[in-house]
């Protein structure tokens, strides 16, 4: 597998990648620090509803729930059949289940968001390259105890060879062109729960063309 970090091959695509939640848990919030708690949670759930959008496989995992309780509910509703991966493991990619979930899908463009970045998304994200995949860390989908812990861990991961992203790169990569029509619809629902601004703006664009006078207006006439 290439690891290039430049070209066409560097970029994510839908038939090459997994994503790897890791511990979106109510104690892992409990002592995030380093950003504010709903964005984490807006950027992941959109992140994982975009890759149901494109059909990427995404695994579920949580650390010791039974005492850090379930993953969040807005996450796993996008995937309400699946059971995530209860693991003692610190490390994730330790976890034979774990990495026997990531071998099955054949792909090998990684991508990992979780809590704490510093450990449960650095770890196995360190970890997995040395198995060969190209791993892509989604900073704003994690983040640390303290800003220096995430700022210190995203920097280790750069050093061993991690791509960082964000979780809106991770939707334009994967769309890439928007004459690939049959994913825009999908797309477009998700930036206008969860792109903010964007999502706002997108809205009001679709109502503009909806509008009578939209529908009627010729710009050849």
């Amino acid at each position: 597998m290439s690891t290039t970090k430049a070209g066409l091959e560097a970029l994510l695509t839908p038939e090459e990648s997994v994503l790897l939640l890791i511990d979106h848990q109510p104690f892992q919030f409990a002592n995030l620090h380093s950003h504010e708690p709903t964005m984490i949670i807006n950027n992941v759930v959109s992140i994982a509803k975009i890759a149901k959008v494109f059909g990427v496989p995404t695994i579920l995992t949580t650390v010791v729930e039974e005492r850090g309780g379930n993953l969040i509910q807005g996450l796993q509703d996008v995937f309400p059949d699946q059971k995530p991966i209860n693991r003692t493991f610190i490390n994730t990619w330790e976890d034979a289940r774990v990495l026997d979930a990531g071998q099955a899908t054949g792909r090998k463009k990684l991508v990992i968001a979780g809590l704490w970045t510093e450990i449960c998304v650095a770890m196995p994200a360190i970890h997995a390259l040395a198995d060969g995949y190209a791993v892509y860390a989604v900073t704003d989908a994690s983040g640390g105890t303290t800003r220096e812990a995430h700022d210190m861990g995203v920097q280790r991961m750069v050093q061993a060879g991690v791509v960082p992203i964000t979780s809106n790169v991770v939707m334009a990569e994967l769309q890439r062109d928007w004459a690939r029509e049959a994913t825009v619809p999908g797309v477009g629902e998700v930036l206008g729960q969860h792109g903010g601004g964007s999502g706002v703006a997108f809205a009001w664009e679709m109502q503009l063309l909806n509008t009578p006078a939209a529908v009627e207006y010729d710009p050849g006439t």
